[in-house]
């Protein structure tokens, strides 16, 4: 199982080094990767360890960014109707990779 890190600070003093360790005391729940992101003006700071189940890919590295990077995610789980989803209408803003 995943395990899943954040901070919230409305002054902007997200630390990358206390979102590191905080992800860190997690690794036990997701030895195949672990990532962090603090967003530019520091006011909200992801972090993520992963345990790799369906997608073994780096693609399933998590916080994961939309295609302008304008938006991050940190989740546990998996989407098991991926395929399903992915036939979906066009019309969608966010592309699948």
């Amino acid at each position: 199982m995943c395990g899943i890190t954040g901070i919230y600070s409305p002054g902007g003093t997200v630390s990358p080094v206390v979102l590191s360790a905080m992800t860190d005391t997690l690794r036990h729940r997701g030895p195949d990767h672990s990532g962090t992101y603090v967003n530019p003006n520091g006011t909200v700071g992801l972090g993520h360890t992963r345990l790799s189940i369906i997608d073994l890919s780096e693609r399933g590295n998590q916080p994961m960014a939309n295609d302008s990077g304008g938006v991050q995610v940190s989740y546990n789980g998996e989407i098991y109707n991926y395929q399903e989803i992915r036939t979906c209408s066009p019309r969608t803003a966010v592309s699948m990779k």
